[in-house]
């Protein structure tokens, strides 16, 4: 089965980096989209920022400036570096991926995934 692997999570202080990196592996998959979300405790899942299959980008307003998505479509692997980070980028962290996926009985079919969360402390 199609999955998606994050890794990069972790404590950092106040004004530093991280980069968070997301895998898809698996089963034959065409990734289109792919993108970050994070989740805060008490809140709504929301978007930080979203990458295509031909590079065009889009970032929530809270992370402009300071937050850089990429990705390799060769490795299907998408990337977001974070920099100059706040005590509110605090959450746990989501990659999300959409394409098709090559089956056996149906053909092509469109699926979207998501990671199991990467943790992200931002404290002094």
């Amino acid at each position: 089965q199609v999955q998606l692997v994050e890794s990069g999570g972790g404590l950092v202080q106040p004004g530093g980096s991280l980069r968070l990196s997301c895998a898809a592996s698996g089963s034959i998959f065409s990734i289109n989209s792919m993108g970050w979300y994070r989740q805060a405790p008490g809140k709504e899942r929301e978007l930080v920022a979203t990458i295509t299959i031909g590079r065009s980008t889009n970032y929530a307003d809270s992370v402009k400036g300071r937050f850089t998505i990429s990705r390799d479509n060769a490795k299907n692997t998408v990337y977001l570096q974070m920099n100059s980070l706040k005590p509110e980028d605090t959450a746990v962290y989501y990659c999300y991926a959409d394409g098709t996926q090559l089956t056996p009985q149906y053909g092509y079919r469109y699926r979207e995934l998501w990671g199991q969360g990467t943790l992200v402390t931002v404290s002094s």
